[in-house]
């Protein structure tokens, strides 16, 4: 179990304070990550990679010479946020574009998409390349929905090595989905994972067995079998792999059998000989093989095997020479701009222009805090609960994401109140801060969220009851255009389309917002509830949809709670008819 940590809700800052000071002849700090203390040359292209923590080396360990110009660096097992995003890859670009690479995970997708968005608005060329590697996530048909793991360190090392030949932005994103078409990837878990601060892991392995086809987030595996010997693993690796050969020609691989961070080196050497004789015999011609932690999953016991198909320039790029904390191969004696990155200011984010409010908004902002506050602490109270849901078919940070948000909500709606703005502003700053500090799907979903329903309530007047129901229905919107998910996904959109329904209906029948919003609360809760019968269709849980039969979605359980607390707020409030 992980067991050396001052405060669990700051491991992630904690960790990377030491991590520069370790390094600081490779990296330097900025906010969201880290970027090369030394700058790359002007008009290379920059490569960024990114995830949530807990994969040490991956990814802040392979920002260097020869590797990559930043990485954005989560939460444990969470996405960064788009603010993150943006703050690193600004830093790292060099005049020629930003090339951001990460695996298949949903929160990723939305706020590097959104990080690119933001590049772009600002002048500078962004692209996602998202790695699709883990065999077991999804048959060969859907390849575009396989999660991404160990495969993500080749594509980033060609991205990465392309970029310092001085490939242009274009053939930089080419050679890296190359690269990504031709890699495969398959782990086994002996045990799980722990988080800091938990006694339990996230899952748990029967003694004799082990989980196949497991995911680096503490994802258990999709399948259990009998614990088997060193050679029946590497014949159960290899064959898995070889069966999903790209259709290629080619018979030279590039492999590395990687530990998830508590199988031993000499274990792994003893699998590496079984699995390295076993592509001879198949006609395999191994070249530069990695054995040992590359991409880990803070302390789980378990191993996986990737293989990346060859050809000349694939082959050249990956025995390319690179020079980092954690990861050196030949002589990194690589163009690098004389420059520090020490003296130069870093971009900032505009700031908000404040516009006090009349006393009617500055009401309904103090009745907005009040409910975030009343939020932020029932989700605090329920963050391990919503962690064990949670890692029944996901990695278990869900508690610990949404705890950090609400209480990042919470500062910024007092900070903005004590300015004296509406509700609007209000709801504004506590969705960015919510969205920066909590990271992956939930944190730009709940952030999403509050900013749209913020714009639909008025500064000039009390809120009413159809301004609520326009609030939710704004949420929701802004909520599947970036999830993309639709009822019976297993998601929360599940409790938010029934919760939005009735509350309009409520409405509509002339029931005053408190009323209104307490009863659509019990539908949330109620069909909350009901995702227990659903299979996930989308996100992190859907390799693992038969685990969460049985078991209520995390998100749409969380949002029941706080739709429920809310309406417990505007019911205290006094004011029948209004909220």
């Amino acid at each position: 179990m992980t067991r050396l940590y001052d405060d669990p809700a700051s491991f992630t800052e904690d960790m990377v304070t030491g991590f520069v000071a370790a390094h600081s002849d490779y990296v330097r700090q900025v906010p969201g990550g880290v970027v090369r203390a030394k700058r790359a040359r002007q008009g290379k292209v920059a490569v960024v990679t990114g995830g949530g923590s807990g994969h040490y080396p991956a990814f802040c360990g392979v920002v260097g010479p020869g590797f990559a110009d930043g990485a954005v660096i989560g939460n444990i097992f969470t996405s960064p946020s788009a603010d993150d995003a943006c703050s690193v890859g600004r830093a790292a670009d060099r005049g020629a574009g930003v090339v951001f690479s990460f695996g298949n995970y949903a929160g990723d997708n939305m706020n590097f998409g959104l990080a690119v968005e933001r590049l772009e608005r600002d002048g500078i060329r962004a692209h996602n390349v998202v790695v699709t590697d883990d065999v077991a996530s999804a048959p060969a048909a859907e390849q575009t929905k396989r999660r991404g793991v160990v495969g993500d360190f080749v594509v980033f090392k060609i991205a990465s090595a392309a970029a310092e030949e001085g490939y242009c932005f274009d053939e930089v994103v080419r050679v890296a989905e190359h690269a990504n078409a031709r890699t495969r990837s398959l782990g086994v878990a002996f045990d799980g994972c722990t988080l800091p601060g938990q006694e339990r892991p996230l899952f748990e392995v029967p003694e004799g067995r082990m989980g196949l086809g497991l995911g680096i987030h503490g994802e258990p595996g999709v399948s259990e079998r009998d614990l088997p010997s060193a050679s029946e693993l590497a014949k159960l690796l290899v064959d898995g792999l070889l069966a999903e050969a790209p259709d290629t020609g080619s018979r030279r691989v590039t492999a590395i059998l990687n530990g998830l961070g508590a199988t031993k080196y000499e274990e792994l050497f003893v699998v590496w000989g079984r699995v390295s004789r076993l592509l001879a015999e198949a006609g395999v011609e191994v070249v530069a093989p990695e054995v040992g932690e590359l991409v880990t999953s803070l302390d789980m016991a378990g191993c996986s095997l990737t293989l990346t198909w060859l050809d000349p320039e694939l082959e050249r790029l990956w025995q390319a020479p690179a020079d980092t904390p954690a990861y050196r191969k030949g002589n990194a004696a690589l163009a690098e701009s004389d420059e520090s990155d020490e003296d130069d200011e870093l971009p900032v984010a505009p700031e908000r222009v404040t516009v006090v409010a009349p006393l009617e908004g500055q009401a309904t902002a103090t009745l907005v805090v009040k409910a975030l506050h009343e939020a932020a602490d029932l989700l605090h109270d329920k963050e391990e609960e919503l962690g064990r849901l949670d890692a029944i078919a996901g990695d278990g940070d869900h508690g610990r994401g949404m705890t950090r948000g609400s209480a990042a909500a919470v500062a910024a709606a007092d900070e903005a109140a004590a300015q004296g703005v509406g509700p609007a502003a209000v709801l504004v700053a506590a969705g960015d801060a919510w969205a920066a500090k909590a990271g992956g799907t939930s944190g730009v979903l709940w952030g999403a969220a509050l900013r749209s329903f913020g714009d639909l309530l008025p500064d000039h007047r009390a809120a009413v009851a159809n301004d609520l129901a326009a609030g939710a229905s704004a949420a929701l919107a802004a909520v599947q255009r970036l999830g993309r998910a639709e009822l019976g996904d297993k998601t929360l959109v599940d409790a938010l389309v029934p919760f939005v329904a009735e509350l309009r209906s409520a409405v509509e029948a002339g029931a005053s917002g408190a009323q209104a919003w307490r009863q659509a609360a019990r539908v949330a809760t109620k069909a909350a509830e009901q995702t227990a019968e659903l299979r996930p269709r989308t996100g992190r849980a859907r390799p693992l949809a038969e685990r969460s039969l049985g078991s209520p979605d995390p998100g749409a359980t969380s949002l029941a709670l706080v739709l429920n607390r809310i309406g417990d707020v505007l019911a205290g409030d006094g004011k029948d008819g209004e909220s």
